[in-house]
C-alpha cells in the first residue's frame, strides 16, 4: 500500500510533543464540551424559586446522558485505536473500512437507544432517583434531549477519527462551535423565552446537531486520504467484532458510570432526599471539570501509542507511557489539594442555597480524597486501549465500578451511622483499590515488557 499523505506520522519527532500536540486541543475541546451541560446546570441551579428541585431533576437524567456517551464510545473508541494501528501498519483500505463501519454502528445504536428510552422514560427516571417533586423537571429535559441522541453520538463517536488522523485542532473545533452555540442559546431559551429546563435541553440538541454537521463535513469532504463513504459503511462480521470488542472498554467505563450514578441517586434519595441527590449532581459536575485535563491527556495519547505500536516502535511507546504517567499524577495531586483547601466556591457555582453549601462542602472533600488514584486508572486504561488490550481495560473498569464501588454505596450508609457520607466515602475507597491495581498492572505487564524494538505486535487479546 502506498504511504498516506496529509496526516501526521506519529513515529516521527519527540513522543511528548506528539502527545501534547494531540492532547492540548482535545483538552480544550473537552473543557468547552462541558459547557453543553455545565452551563445548563449553572443556569438551572439558579432559577428563581425552583433552582434546587430543577437541578436535582436534571441530575437524575445523568445516567441516560452517560449511556449516550457509552454507546458513542462503543463504536468510536472501538474504531479509532484500530484505525490508528491500521494506519501505522500502512493498511489504508482496512483503516477506511474501520471508520465506515464505526459510523454505521453509531447510527444503529443511536436510533435504537432513542426509541427505547423515550418509551420507558418515566419509569426509568423514577428508578434513577426522581421524586414526585422533581419528575416534572426530569421528564421535560429528557423528552427533548433524546431528539438529539443521533447528533451527540455522531459528534462524539466520530470526532476521535479526526484526532487519529492528526488533526486535533479540527477535532477541537467540533466542540468549540457547538459549545458557543449552546452558550448563546441557553439564556435565550431558559430565561428570555421562559422555557426553563426545556430550553436548556433544546439549546443542547441544536448545538449538538451543528457539531455533528461539522464532523461529517470533515470526514466526507476533508483534505485527507481517508473519507467516509457509503462503500466503506457495509457491516462485515469480523470487523464489527473487533470494533465492538475494543470499544467495550470505553462502553463499560461509561455504562458502569451510569450504573454507579443510578445506585448513588437511589441510596441518597433514601437516606437524604432531594437535597443530597442535588449535591451529588453538583459533585459530579465538579468531577467532570477536574477530570478533563487528565482524560484529555490520556485519550490524546492513545492514537500516538497505537500508531507507534503498529509501527513496532516499542521504545517510543515506553517513552510516551512515562510522560503521560508523570504529568497525570502531578496534575491530579494539585487538583486534589485545591479542592480540599477551597471547596466552597466550586459548589457555589451551581447553587447559592445555604443548605446545599453546608452539606455539600464536607461531601465534596470526602469524595475527592481518591482523585489521584482515579487518575491512575485513567492512565492505565488509556494504555490498555491504545495498544488494543481491551480485556484488561474492561476488567479494571468493572473491578472499580461494579465489584467495589456499587457494593460500598449500598452497604456503607447502613454501617456505623454513616448515612449519606457512606455514599461519598465509597468513591475514594474504590479509586484507591481499583485505580492503583489498574496502573500497577499496566506498568508490570505492558510497560516493563515492551522492548526498544520487538517481534511481531499483538493486535488483540
Amino acid at each position: 500500500m502506498k504511504q498516506t499523505t496529509g496526516q501526521r506520522d506519529f513515529s516521527k519527532g519527540k513522543m511528548w510533543r506528539n502527545i501534547i500536540a494531540q492532547s492540548v486541543p482535545l483538552i480544550i475541546a473537552q473543557l468547552i464540551q462541558l459547557l453543553y451541560n455545565i452551563v445548563d446546570r449553572i443556569y438551572i441551579g439558579h432559577l428563581p424559586g425552583v433552582g434546587v428541585l430543577a437541578l436535582t431533576g436534571v441530575g437524575v437524567t445523568f445516567p441516560i446522558v452517560t449511556l449516550v456517551l457509552a454507546f458513542s464510545y462503543l463504536s468510536g473508541m472501538g474504531g479509532a485505536p484500530l484505525f490508528s494501528i491500521a494506519r501505522g501498519a500502512k493498511e489504508d483500505e482496512e483503516a477506511r473500512h474501520i471508520m465506515g463501519t464505526s459510523y454505521t454502528l453509531i447510527l444503529i445504536l443511536a436510533v435504537s437507544f432513542m426509541v427505547v428510552c423515550y418509551i420507558f422514560r418515566t419509569p426509568l427516571l423514577y428508578l434513577f432517583g426522581a421524586s414526585d417533586d422533581t419528575i416534572i423537571y426530569a421528564q421535560s429535559y429528557l423528552s427533548i434531549y433524546l431528539i438529539g441522541v443521533i447528533f451527540s453520538m455522531t459528534s462524539t463517536g466520530m470526532n476521535g477519527f479526526i484526532s487519529a488522523l492528526g488533526y486535533p485542532r479540527t477535532a477541537m473545533w467540533t466542540t468549540v462551535i457547538g459549545a458557543l452555540v449552546n452558550l448563546g442559546l441557553d439564556p435565550i431559551f431558559i430565561f428570555a423565552l421562559s422555557m426553563g429546563v426545556r430550553g436548556a435541553a433544546l439549546a443542547t440538541v441544536i448545538s449538538q446537531g451543528i457539531s455533528a454537521i461539522w464532523v461529517l463535513h470533515f470526514l466526507i469532504a476533508g483534505k485527507t486520504d481517508f473519507h467516509l463513504k457509503l462503500s466503506y459503511m457495509k457491516l462485515q462480521g469480523q470487523r464489527v467484532k473487533k470494533i465492538l470488542g475494543l470499544g467495550v472498554s470505553g462502553f463499560t467505563q461509561q455504562a458502569t458510570n451510569s450504573l454507579v450514578q443510578i445506585v448513588c441517586n437511589m441510596t441518597l434519595q433514601t437516606f437524604g432526599g432531594d437535597l443530597f441527590v442535588g449535591i451529588m449532581t453538583i459533585i459530579n459536575s465538579v468531577r467532570e471539570i477536574a477530570s478533563v485535563p487528565v482524560i484529555g491527556l490520556t485519550t490524546g495519547s492513545q492514537p500516538v501509542f497505537g500508531f507507534n505500536y503498529g509501527a513496532k516502535e516499542y521504545g517510543r511507546v515506553r517513552e510516551g507511557i512515562r510522560f503521560v504517567s508523570l504529568v497525570g499524577i502531578l496534575y491530579t495531586v494539585i487538583i486534589w489539594l485545591v479542592l480540599e483547601l477551597i471547596p466552597g466556591p466550586f459548589i457555589h457555582i451551581f447553587s447559592s442555597d445555604a443548605m446545599t453549601l453546608t452539606a455539600g462542602i464536607p461531601a465534596l472533600r470526602i469524595y475527592f480524597l481518591g482523585f489521584v488514584c482515579m487518575g491512575l486508572q485513567f492512565i492505565g486504561q488509556s494504555v490498555f486501549v491504545g495498544l488494543g488490550k481491551s480485556r484488561r481495560a474492561i476488567f479494571f473498569s468493572l473491578l472499580r465500578k461494579v465489584i467495589i464501588i456499587i457494593p460500598l454505596v449500598i452497604l456503607l450508609p447502613r454501617l456505623w451511622g454513616l448515612g449519606t457520607n457512606g455514599v461519598f466515602w465509597a468513591e475514594p475507597i474504590s479509586c484507591f483499590i481499583g485505580g492503583t491495581a489498574a496502573f500497577v498492572t499496566m506498568w508490570l505487564t505492558l510497560y516493563r515488557k515492551l522492548p526498544d524494538r520487538g517481534p511481531e505486535r499483538e493486535t488483540s487479546e
